[in-house]
This record gives structure tokens, C-alpha cells and sequence, in this order.
């Protein structure tokens, strides 16, 4: 049984947070949380190559940057981070629903691997979340590519409106990507409402003229970093939007033209 009275007991010194002090107590671990996540961020090894998920990106100066490791202007917030490991584990209760259901869906290939490729050298690289190799009659023809994003209410919202290639480009670019090296005709996106665990489904056919110009567009990135030059940048000014949110935004707008 647990000793109540061992140890020091409850002590508050005068700049202590009192029981009831919930503001005080949520600052000071949630200090420590943060301090954990963003020291955990820093001891992980950086990408030596080009992500399929991040080729969609607009900027293509952004993804010289962000291949060539150049410091960031600010670190990434913690609550962002926060919302990355939300994504995962949102991602595997997904899986459990999809299998409960009767969909065989592989999220690890015989090597105990994720499902990826690799182009260029190993320069580009991919890792899909999972093919579905059958399952029930749902008007699609198995395998397919299965890619999973975990979503606010208003940007879930958006995507079920008006459909992932629209609504979310960068995503559309990767899961065309993704299939181009998988030789896939077909993907599965599956979006969760991070807000009320609502599922949205979208079939996304294969487009052979898109995915080849995203490959050229990542053999054009992949060209400029290891020359060391750095594309246009995609705004006439630094207030565009885009730029407003970047972490190079600094850099760019103090480099050349």
C-alpha cells in the first residue's frame, strides 16, 4: 500500500501554487511538457533528402531551405508538435476501425517496413501510412493507396466541401506522388475531424501527367540545392501570406534576388 505518510509531505513555500491554483500549476508543467517535446524535436536527425509529402509545397525556395537544413527564423511551437503525436494516434484508431470493418489494410510491408520508395538516389523519399489490399464492395477496386490526415473542424470542413485537390494540394501532390512509385491507380484519403472524430473518405484517381510533373519539379529542387542556388521566391513582397507564416521569412527576404 502506498505510505501517505512518507516523505516530506505537502510544503508550500510562499511562491508556491496552492491546490487550487489551477492556472499556476498548468503553466508550470505544461513549461515542462513543452521543454520535453521541443528537446526531443532537437535530438532527432534531420531529413538528408526530399519528402514526397513535401513536394506539393508552393514555395520551391522553402523546400531548398528546408533540404539544405538552413536555421530557422523561430523554432517550431511546441503545441504543434503536440498536435503531430495527436495525428498518429488518431491515425492507428483509424486503422483499428477500418480493420474492424473487414478492410485488410497493411500498414507494414513482409520486411516490417512502412510501404515507401525511393528516386534520385535516395534523394527522394516517401513513406505511405498503408495499402488496402480488399475489403468490402464501396465502388472501389482494391489495392489502393491508403493516406490518413488528422483535421480541425475548418479545415476538415473545406476538404469535404470542395474535395482534396482543391482543398488541400500539398496532399493531393503526395498521394499522387506516392502512387506514380507504388504503381497504384487508386488512393484511399481518409480525414478525421480531430473536433468530433467525423470520418470523411475521398477516392483519388491516379493522374500520370501530374505525377510526372511533380517528379521533374523534385528533380528541379533536388538540382538547386546541391548547386546552391535558391529558386524565385514566390511573392513580390514579404506581407504576402504565404511568406507571413514562413520560418525562412527572414532569410529569403535578406538573401538576393
Amino acid at each position: 500500500m502506498l505510505d501517505l505518510n512518507s516523505g516530506s509531505g505537502a510544503v508550500y513555500g510562499r511562491g508556491d501554487a496552492r491546490p487550487g491554483d489551477a492556472a499556476a500549476i498548468t503553466a508550470r508543467i505544461n513549461a515542462h511538457l513543452d521543454a520535453a517535446l521541443l528537446a526531443r524535436r532537437r535530438q532527432q536527425r534531420p531529413r538528408d533528402y526530399l519528402g514526397g509529402s513535401r513536394v506539393g509545397e508552393p514555395c520551391a525556395r522553402k523546400l531548398v531551405y528546408e533540404i539544405t537544413h538552413a536555421p530557422k527564423d523561430r523554432d517550431v511551437e511546441p503545441g504543434l508538435l503536440r498536435v503531430f503525436d495527436a495525428g498518429h494516434q488518431f491515425e492507428a484508431l483509424s486503422i483499428h476501425w477500418l480493420r474492424l470493418a473487414g478492410f485488410d489494410l497493411r500498414d507494414r510491408g513482409a520486411d516490417g517496413g512502412q510501404f515507401g520508395f525511393a528516386a534520385a538516389g535516395g534523394r527522394l523519399r516517401g513513406h505511405a501510412d498503408g495499402v488496402i489490399v480488399g475489403g468490402p464492395a464501396v465502388g472501389l477496386r482494391w489495392p489502393a493507396m491508403w493516406e490518413h490526415k488528422a483535421l480541425g473542424q475548418k479545415s476538415w470542413t473545406d476538404l469535404v466541401k470542395r474535395g482534396l485537390r482543391l482543398s488541400k494540394p500539398i496532399y493531393f501532390a503526395q498521394v499522387q506522388l506516392y502512387m506514380a512509385y507504388l504503381q497504384l491507380e487508386v488512393a484511399l484519403l481518409t480525414a478525421l475531424n480531430r473536433d468530433t472524430l467525423a470520418l470523411h473518405h475521398e477516392a483519388v484517381p491516379f493522374d500520370a501527367a501530374e505525377a510526372q510533373r511533380l517528379s521533374d519539379h523534385a528533380v528541379d529542387i533536388l538540382r538547386a540545392a546541391e548547386a546552391g542556388e535558391l529558386p524565385p521566391r514566390i511573392a513580390q513582397a514579404p506581407d504576402f501570406h504565404l511568406c507571413r507564416s514562413c520560418p525562412y521569412a527572414t532569410r529569403c527576404w535578406e538573401a538576393g534576388p
